[in-house]
């Protein structure tokens, strides 16, 4: 075959940290609250307008809250199970890696005895009919690493008793969300909207504020898990006031971001255009052979982190892998460690239609190389 002409502009299509946003330039932000205090007023105003903006960009409901946590989406979920979890029992619904991770915590290091595991193989979905809303549910909205999502929301009751607690890191920005039926959603600046790590965003509904300020769980609390002071919700936490010291220049990013996301059409928009990517994708899969979707059915197929199957040997998907990098098109799409021998191309709302598209042949051209 033929090596392909036309190479993608920008060949980033890691699934996560995830490529910046069309036209990033750090030179262009606003830097004035380096070598700042970050709870000096310029640092609280800008955290504060991280989590405002996140709010109102998002169209929260009224009574939602936002903050900022430390560790990225795994700390932002790692403190909501630890501060809510035990006042009732638990279904830990797992269909990836990070899913199967949470399923870990709470049943060998939390070690709560009531708690069910609901699991899935990669590719596969658990029965959701099968979750029992009088307990908390923990689960992911978008697995990361096996590019399954959950179809809608429409199998969660409103009259449910328990939390409903969302890991929707790979999901936020790019898939509709119904807030009021999932009481905290957890994600992290690195994914969808191509911010910088190491900072978490929790999301929490009324119901989950509630839980906080009637439950306390009989294990020892760490610092940065504490969201409560003499039983009430730390509310400056929702404005900005974090629990340890934040990254401004991150900070500084991640409103480039939601500035950017805004002037592609909101939420709307960056939807969009992440459908528009996975089209791409679907398009080429439709049309060779050799390659499939992990994800078998397209109601839970993700529109952001694409897993896909090769009829190689895992030597030769190895192989193939090189070969792209050091050709300068496609960098870091190899499957999640763990997941089936596979390349996982993220179609996310910062990642251009024409860098997917001046991919797809070189994918052909590397297949035919190798095989």
């Amino acid at each position: 075959m033929q090596k392909p002409q036309i190479k993608p502009r920008i060949p980033n299509f890691s699934s996560g940290p995830c490529a910046k946003r069309p036209g990033y330039d750090v030179s262009q932000l606003d830097l004035s609250s380096l070598g700042r205090s970050h709870r000096s007023a310029l640092g609280k105003k800008i955290l504060g307008a991280c989590c405002a903006e996140t709010a109102r960009i998002l169209g929260l409901p009224s009574n939602y809250r936002v903050a900022i946590v430390p560790a990225s989406d795994t700390g932002a979920v790692e403190m909501t199970m630890w501060s809510m979890l035990g006042a009732r029992g638990v279904d830990m619904l797992a269909w990836e890696s990070f899913g199967s991770g949470w399923v870990t915590d709470v049943m060998k290091q939390l070690k709560l005895p009531n708690a069910r595991k609901l699991e899935a193989g990669y590719g596969d979905i658990v029965d959701l009919s099968q979750v029992n809303f009088d307990n908390d549910v923990v689960f992911t909205w978008n697995g990361t690493t096996s590019g399954v999502r959950v179809p809608n929301g429409d199998w969660i009751p409103d009259d449910r008793k328990g939390l409903t607690i969302c890991d929707a890191t790979s999901a936020v920005f790019a898939m509709e969300l119904p807030w009021e039926k999932l009481d905290v959603v957890t994600y992290s600046w690195q994914k969808v909207l191509g911010g910088e790590g190491a900072h978490g965003m929790l999301i929490l509904g009324p119901r989950a504020v509630e839980r906080l300020e009637s439950y306390s769980p009989p294990w020892p609390m760490p610092k940065i898990f504490r969201m409560t002071s003499g039983g009430k919700l730390n509310e400056s936490l929702f404005k900005g006031d974090t629990i340890n010291t934040p990254s401004m220049l991150c900070a500084a990013d991640y409103l480039d971001a939601l500035q950017w996301c805004e002037s592609v059409g909101g939420v709307k928009g960056t939807i969009a255009r992440s459908q528009a990517n996975l089209k791409v994708i679907e398009d080429f899969v439709a049309a060779h052979p050799w390659i499939s979707f992990l994800a078998k059915d397209p109601e839970t197929r993700s529109n952001t982190s694409v897993c896909l199957l090769l009829d190689l040997a895992e030597d030769k998907v190895k192989a193939m892998l090189k070969l792209l990098e050091a050709e300068g098109v496609a960098y870091d799409i190899g499957a999640y460690k763990d997941a089936p021998a596979g390349i996982r191309i993220w179609c996310g709302a910062t990642v251009e239609k024409s860098d997917l598209e001046a991919l797809m042949p070189w994918l052909a051209w590397g297949y035919a190389q190798v095989q």
